[in-house]
């Protein structure tokens, strides 16, 4: 019979154990695209409570107890205390199951604290205590959770104006796990609302030193601040997009829609969507001038709840998987960057799965052969981050393209806790390749080049991929 969360939890036959335990296990960890706080880090942040580390900003615990019944005030409250919030979250774990967030919060358990008892109503102060003495201690302090999972390179996301002081700070003193910046201009052509964009502008201006009344001074500013992201070690993007935009566009227009927008006027639908195109093209170019990679998130709705955003703000939970239809300007995108040599390697995650076969398919239409793997099919994101979604992913690229060329996973989290998605992923993919092993749909003749597979997904693709 098997045992919850053994060993060999995922792992459903001997040659899916073997490919773990002799090849994936042990690896480091590149987590190429995450939210932590840069300054916790930098300041060697204590936690005081497991309630604070687990349910601060977790959007996903906090759907799932809404979901249960659980009021507001116990997932976003001030009134109430880390543990009483923490005892909410216990009644919800047992009605979880099925959920990816009772895998989770049980790895988390595990691999962070040793405890190995599950989390109900029951176990919840013994929990909560025995945890929360462990993190009063300096080994599990920001930089103590990093070493203890073995973290060898985290990338955080940051806006042009940031200051990155904190990775300054970190990179002069020396600290063993890199952490590096990436640059997220998505502010820079949200143009929605005239008055948030222009105050953006603005702020830019002021950290950039360049003076902007045109458009050709926004990518001006903009080109000094992907030089000051590149000299502190950035080398990524990231666009966090409903749809991909590439739409037709003189300079002309780009020029007149930024002076209309800039003097406080809302702009057209069209308009807004050949800015965003301009915008896609421009910082495209600035990557592939630099050797970055770039990324692109799409396909969220986002803030579905008009009374709780305003209550609450964004990234508290209600946002959803949309079903825009993409592949045409994604490929348009692609295409003229590709046909002006200017296409930089790129990882492409979509949020709803209908997308799969359509991306491992596209991947494909702009490979070189310069790089391998140069354009990438990204790994399950968001909604997608579970078991099921991992396999439909990687069973799309291994049906469609090359599995073995994959730059593997990244947490895409705000929790110092959750390193383990790393360890979730490795057990799955060495299962889906143990499997077809064990059922000859591959020779088991070929274990030792499996092994490297493993290996090469896990950790050296993305190590050779991002030249950190």
């Amino acid at each position: 019979m098997k045992h919850f969360l053994d060993d060999n939890f995922v792992l459903q036959n001997e040659t899916a154990q073997e490919l773990y335990h002799e090849h994936a296990k042990a690896l480091p960890i590149i987590d190429y695209h995450c939210h932590l706080d840069p300054k916790l880090i930098a300041e060697d942040y204590k936690f005081d409570n497991l309630g604070e580390i687990w349910l601060g900003g977790d959007h996903y615990k906090w759907r799932a107890m809404r979901t249960n019944g659980v009021d507001e005030r116990f997932c976003t409250g001030k009134d109430t205390s880390d543990w009483q919030k923490f005892e909410k979250w216990a009644e919800t774990v047992p009605y979880t199951m099925r959920n990816p967030l009772y895998h989770w919060t049980h790895l988390e358990l595990k691999t962070a604290f040793g405890v190995t008892k599950i989390l109900r109503p029951e176990t919840a102060k013994e929990i909560f205590d025995e945890c929360t003495a462990k993190l009063r201690t300096p080994e599990f302090s920001a930089r103590g959770l990093m070493k203890h999972y073995n973290v060898e390179v985290v990338c955080t996301t940051d806006d042009p104006v940031d200051t990155l002081e904190y990775h300054l700070a970190l990179k002069k003193e020396g600290f063993p796990v890199k952490v590096l910046p990436t640059w997220r201009p998505d502010k820079a052509m949200a143009v929605e609302v005239p008055t948030a964009f222009r105050a953006y502008v603005e702020r830019l201006s002021e950290v950039s030193g360049v003076a902007i009344s045109k458009f050709a001074d926004l990518i001006a500013a903009l080109r000094n601040r992907h030089d000051f992201f590149a000299s502190v070690g950035c080398k990524l993007s990231d666009h966090g997009i409903e749809e991909f935009y590439a739409e037709n566009y003189t300079q002309t227009e780009i020029d007149a829609i930024f002076n209309k927008v800039y003097g406080g006027q809302e702009l057209s639908h069209a308009e807004t969507i050949k800015f965003k195109s301009a915008m896609l093209v421009e910082g495209a170019i600035m990557d592939w001038e630099k050797g970055w990679t770039q990324q692109f998130h799409y396909g969220a709705i986002r803030n579905n709840n008009t009374r709780l955003f305003r209550q609450l703000g964004p990234d508290t939970g209600f946002d959803s998987i949309g079903d825009f239809t993409v592949a045409k300007a994604m490929s348009k995108f692609f295409d003229r960057l590709d046909t002006e040599n200017k296409l930089a390697k790129t990882i492409i995650y979509n949020l709803n799965p209908r997308d799969n076969d359509m991306i491992a398919t596209m991947i494909g239409n702009f490979q070189d052969g310069s790089v391998a793997g140069k354009i990438q099919f990204g790994s399950g994101w968001w909604f997608l981050d579970q078991k099921t979604g991992m396999e439909a992913q990687m069973n799309s690229l291994s049906n469609l393209g090359l599995l073995s060329r994959f730059v593997g996973m990244l947490t895409d989290s705000r929790s110092f806790l959750s390193y383990p998605r790393h360890e979730y992923f490795r057990r799955i993919l060495c299962n889906l390749i143990g499997t077809d092993i064990e059922q000859g749909l591959l020779p088991y003749s070929e274990l030792p080049f499996l092994g490297k597979l493993v290996e090469n997904v896990s950790y050296y693709n993305a190590k050779n991929f991002f030249k950190f």
